[in-house]
Order: C-alpha cells, then sequence, then structure tokens
C-alpha cells in the first residue's frame, strides 16, 4: 500500500534523473524497495544507487547522493539518508502511517486482496492421497498447506481451481483389495492368505464388515477387484468427510485410471519412443532422462508390465497442459523429491513448458505428546488419522500449527500446546487479539464513544506503539500478494503472530478508552481497523475469528 506509493516515488524520481543525464535507463526494473531489518534504518531503503553504479561504471555513493536530492523533495518523505556503500534510507512523515486506516475502513472484507493475478487460470492439486487408508497427519499438512495457498493466491486475483488426483489404479490398490478380501474371509471363518505387505488397519475389518452386513457370504468367491471397489469407495468416503471437517473443498477430482482406459498412458511411451528416449532393458522399458539432464534413466515400465508412478504422471500433467492453465502447481511430500525431476523431464520432452509447473515439498509432521514422540505407521495401523487431531485440538489449531513453519521445515505439532486456553497457545494469542478488540468495541458501545471525527483526529497517534501498528496494518496488502506469488502462505500466520504481540503489547501499556473523548474515539478507530485486518487474515488460511473467548 504504502510501499507501492514509495515505489512509485522512486520510480518518479529515477526517471526524472535520467532526464536530466545523471543515469542511463539500464537500472530499470532492477532496483528494489525494501523494508530495512533495523531500527535507525529508515521506513523504506533502495539499492538504487548499487544497481545502477555497476551498470554505468559509476561511484555508488554519487548516484545515491544524486537521488537522494530528488527525494528529499517529495512530501511524503521526510528525510533521506545515504549509508554505507550507496543504499538510501528514507523516512517517511509519520502523519503518513494514519492515512492507511481509511482504506481498511472503506475496503472492509476486501482489504488485503489485489488484482495481480488477474486474467492467469491456476490449477492447485494438493492432498491427492491415495484410498487406502484414513488421512494421516502428513496428509493434513498438504491439505492445509494446498487450501492455504489456493486462498492467498484467490485474495490476489488469479482464478484458482483446486484438484485432487485419485490415485486409484497400480499395485497400491490390489494390494488394498487382498487385504480387505483377506479381512473379509477372516470375519467369516474362512480360509484366507493376508498379504505379506497388506494394510493392517482396523479401518480394513470396518469395510469387510460392511461387506458382510451388505451381502453376507456372497462376495466369498468374488475377485480381487470388487473387494478393492468397495474398500476404495469407502475409504474415499472417509477422506472425503474429514477434508470437510477442516473446510477443504475441491473443484475436480482426476481419476488415474482414466489415464489407463483411453490410452494416454501409453501414448507417452510411444512418443517418446518416436523421440528416441525410450529403449528395453532387461525386460523393462527405460526412459533416457540422462539425456534431459538427469544423472541416470529411469524405469517407466517395470518388467512385470506395471507402470512406475513417473508414467501416469508425466500422462497426467500433460493433461493439464491441454486444459489450458497457466500455472499448475502441485504440493507433495518430501519423498517425491526423486521423482519430480523425471516427471518435469518427461513434460519438457513432450513439447511443454514446465516452467509452468511448480512443485512445492513439504517436509513431515512428528508429533508429540507430553515431549514423547507420537509413532506412525500407515500399513501397521499405528498411525493417528486428521480426525483423531481435529477431535483433539480442533480445527483451527491444526490449520495454524501446520502452517507455523515454512513447508521445507519439519514440524513437531505439541498436541499438549495446540489445546491450551492460554496465551503460550499461539493461535489462541492470535485469536484472541480479535476477540479483545471486539471486546473493546463492545464497551466503546456501553461508554457512548464513537469513532465519528476520528479521520480528522489521527495525528493523534503519536505514541511508538501506535506508529509500529500503523506500519504493521500498512504491510498487509503486500504481504498478501506476496504470499501469493512466492506459494508462501505461512507468512500470514508469521504476520497475524506479529501483529498479536504488538497490539497486546500497546493494549497494555495504553488505555485505548478513558481518555479525552477525542483520544478515544481515535484509538478506537485505530482498534477498529486492527479488528478487520485480523478478521481478514484469519480468513484468508480458513481460521475462525471469534468475537468472545
Amino acid at each position: 500500500m504504502i510501499k507501492s506509493q514509495i515505489k512509485e516515488i522512486v520510480d518518479h524520481c529515477f526517471a526524472d534523473g535520467m532526464e536530466r543525464g545523471w543515469w542511463s535507463d539500464a537500472a530499470v526494473g532492477r532496483y528494489a524497495i525494501e523494508v530495512p531489518k533495523r531500527e535507525g534504518q529508515g521506513d523504506f531503503s533502495t539499492n538504487f544507487a548499487l544497481v545502477a553504479a555497476g551498470l554505468d561504471k559509476r561511484k555508488p555513493r554519487d548516484l545515491a547522493m544524486q537521488l537522494a536530492g530528488l527525494l528529499e523533495q517529495q512530501p511524503m518523505i521526510d528525510r533521506v539518508e545515504v549509508a554505507g556503500p550507496g543504499f538510501i534510507n528514507l523516512f517517511l512523515s509519520k502523519n503518513i502511517w494514519a492515512t492507511v486506516l481509511a482504506p481498511i475502513y472503506e475496503q472492509d472484507q476486501s482489504f488485503g486482496r489485489s488484482d495481480i493475478g488477474a486474467g492467469k487460470k491456476v490449477l492447485v492439486e494438493f492432498v491427492s492421497a491415495n484410498p487406502t487408508g484414513p488421512l494421516s497427519v502428513g496428509h493434513g499438512r498438504n491439505a492445509v498447506l494446498g487450501d492455504a495457498i489456493a486462498r492467498v493466491l484467490t485474495a490476489a486475483g488469479y482464478t484458482v481451481q483446486r484438484e485432487y488426483y485419485f490415485n486409484d489404479a497400480g499395485r497400491q490398490m490390489r494390494v488394498l483389495g487382498e487385504s480387505t478380501r483377506a479381512r473379509y474371509l477372516e470375519l467369516l471363518g474362512l480360509p484366507n492368505t493376508f498379504p505379506e505387505d497388506g494394510y493392517q488397519g482396523d479401518y480394513i475389518y470396518d469395510i469387510a464388515r460392511s461387506m458382510i452386513d451388505q451381502g453376507g457370504e456372497s462376495f466369498r468367491d468374488a475377485e480381487v477387484t470388487v473387494f478393492k471397489e468397495q474398500a476404495q469407495k469407502a475409504i474415499f468416503a472417509d477422506i472425503d468427510a474429514t477434508l470437510k471437517r477442516i473446510g477443504i473443498k475441491f473443484d475436480t477430482y482426476f481419476n488415474e485410471h482414466t489415464l489407463y482406459e483411453d490410452g494416454r498412458i501409453y501414448q507417452v511411451v510411444e512418443d517418446l519412443r518416436a523421440k528416441n528416449l525410450v529403449y528395453e532393458k532387461e525386460g523393462a522399458t527405460w526412459f533416457k532422462t540422462s539425456e534431459l539432464g538427469q544423472e541416470q534413466d529411469r524405469v517407466i515400465i517395470k518388467s512385470s508390465g506395471e507402470p512406475t508412478y513417473r508414467l501416469p504422471d508425466i500422462a497426467y500433467h500433460l493433461d493439464k497442459f491441454k486444459r489450458g492453465y497457466d500455472w499448475m502447481i502441485n504440493v507433495f511430500g518430501s519423498d517425491h523429491i526423486a521423482t519430480v525431476p523425471d516427471v518435469l523431464a518427461g513434460v519438457r520432452a513432450m513439447g511443454c513448458d514446465d516452467s509452468r509447473i511448480t512443485v512445492v515439498l513439504y517436509q513431515f509432521v512428528t508429533l508429540l505428546r507430553e515431549g514423547k514422540q507420537v509413532k506412525m505407521s500407515t500399513r501397521k495401523a499405528t498411525f493417528v488419522t486428521v480426525d483423531e487431531l481435529v477431535d483433539e485440538v480442533g480445527p483451527d489449531a491444526l490449520r495454524f500449527f501446520f502452517l507455523m513453519r515454512k513447508p521445507d521445515n519439519l514440524i513437531e505439532f505439541d498436541l499438549d500446546l495446540a489445546k491450551k486456553q492460554s496465551q503460550e497457545n499461539p493461535v489462541y494469542y492470535v485469536q484472541y487479539a480479535h476477540a479483545r478488540l471486539c471486546s473493546i468495541e463492545r464497551q466503546a458501545r456501553e461508554q457512548g464513544v464513537s469513532v465519528a471525527g476520528a479521520l480528522e483526529a489521527v495525528h493523534r497517534l503519536v505514541e511508538p506503539e501506535e506508529y509500529a501498528l500503523l506500519k504493521a496494518l500498512a504491510e498487509y496488502p503486500q504481504l498478501v500478494a506476496g504470499a501469493a506469488v512466492d506459494l508462501a502462505p505461512h507468512r500470514v500466520i508469521f504476520y497475524l503472530m506479529e501483529l498479536a504481540g504488538q497490539f497486546h503489547g500497546y493494549y497494555n501499556k495504553h488505555k485505548v478508552l478513558g481518555q479525552d473523548a477525542q483520544l478515544s474515539s481515535v484509538r478506537l478507530y485505530l482498534c477498529g481497523a486492527l479488528k478487520r485486518v485480523f478478521r481478514n487474515g484469519l480468513q484468508l488460511i480458513g481460521l475462525s475469528f471469534p468475537e468472545t473467548m
């Protein structure tokens, strides 16, 4: 918001200096406007002089002093300092920051939204868990991360579609069918052989019991396919119900088996063969990924005739390109790190621009209870499901804790902390800020205090804590836009936690109400803006914003 205004001013002064012949146009679009990390270095800084000097073979400080002279003439800027080798630090007039308040009230729920992605069609594929069991906490992180990415992209004006790739083909589905058949026969007291690597969870017994309730012993001689279909249907219904509990809905589902049915998987093989990128060895079909920048070639069809994951994934991504998406985003666990480059190589080999694909790899989750790790294993059925986690800590804590770290950082999910109803719990800390602001507004109504006339009195917001809050509010739109472009929804969490800390500190030090009427009114005006930004931020990442706690 204010940052964009400052950029316009710097760009204007840059153009002015260029007209004067002080520097060339080589630095156009190359310099940055940043918020300094250290106190005392201004409200914003620019590296213009360092960039332009390198391009024009000039001394950075000379250029910095020339640009500083132009910037000092701008009404928004109080003073300019040239620091170090040529950084230009800008100090704004303090009353500038209060100008953020009126737009927050005017835009209300739209404050923070933008149109930077307007006209761009984005597909976010996430969760895509195999329908072989309930969603584990690892899948839960995928779900929350993917949904949050879709939310910030939507807030930035992109046209977003959420898609679940339904992996309903391949060996793991056959094992699921065999596991279900074995449990069905076991429950009937009939001879059975449980597969060595079968799925052992109680949910398999539940599916088998439902088949007995449905048809008694009528399935005893049925093919594995029948058991697979019954299990798949039951498990996916469970997955869908779990996702709805945490507020996640998909626009489309893509079934892997369709890639087999219409021959697209094998068409990829033939197309690669025509490009001399496929060969046979030891009964398997190999993809010459070594000719496409990879260290070694990869098997795409095993000697058993079964495709590896790489082949249907290539076919699936080709389908995404045909559907005309400008940007295709995949949210994968870090165990996909080895296959991603091969799939992108396949897409490139087929003539598609793989730069339109972004893969977000996230690390897995460790659950802690009383400081000890909770063990998880899908096949051995000692895993903790998303449903169990929601039952224990609630959907808000689940979402918040899953977004508290960057995707490539491991998460240690402290169950005891997530359940605490105190300010030690970060989600409680942030939500309590919103509830406290709602309480202030209720007290103001009881005391007859309103924000009428506050806009004309914002110059009375002079405390350092008020200045810091205004600066933080002004950063919000830029923060959301950056979180969208960089696929970094965790930044919203970081922002809300910092803003909550600033507000709680302000509230504990300064009275909002009970001062003279004008000061009470203008501080109430500030609090109303804070409440709106907390609400917008919490809503953006799918959390509730309680009015009482």
